[in-house]
């Protein structure tokens, strides 16, 4: 028999290996569904809906995605006809960036699959493990958010910070 190398206990790895099991459960299903989107794409038309006319970076910011490849992301959104991109009232150098009407249709069909599939990457747990993890990956990414490159930005502290 032969012994389980470290690294395999270590949750830099766990977390890692979690997060290909997470996408592959994502893209799966949004495949099934006939839908061509990525989790971080559903993430960024998620904020849309609820924040549009907002721009790139805030867009980052408010997904934790780096700032500097957030724009491939949308290259792709908007080729898509998910979204649209207008010169912003506020800063002529920056882009406004809305959902398209096929855009809020097609995350309205998203979601409710969404949502469903989030108990398929946790399958392994109870519905209690499943809370429990969830408190604390949110406890501990709340802790770490200062140490990522892509920090997840309050919205409303960073606008009071303003």
């Amino acid at each position: 028999m032969h012994e389980m190398p470290e690294v395999h206990e270590m949750p830099g790895h766990l977390i890692r290996r979690l997060n290909q099991i997470s996408v592959s459960v994502f893209s799966e299903r949004m495949g099934q569904e006939g839908y061509d989107l990525t989790p971080v794409q559903f993430a960024a038309m998620s904020v849309l809906k609820l924040d549009p006319g907002i721009d790139q970076a805030t867009l980052a910011g408010s997904i934790a995605y780096d700032r500097a490849t957030i724009g491939g992301v949308l290259d792709r959104l908007q080729h898509k006809g998910l979204i649209e991109r207008t010169v912003s009232r506020h800063d002529r150098r920056a882009r406004a960036l809305r959902l398209t009407a096929q855009g809020e249709s097609v995350l309205d069909a998203v979601t409710p699959v969404v949502r469903d599939l989030q108990g398929d990457i946790l399958a392994g747990l109870t519905p209690a493990e499943q809370d429990q993890f969830l408190a604390l990956a949110r406890k501990a990414t709340e802790a770490g958010n200062t140490l990522s490159r892509a920090p997840l930005v309050n919205r409303g502290k960073r606008d009071a910070d303003a």
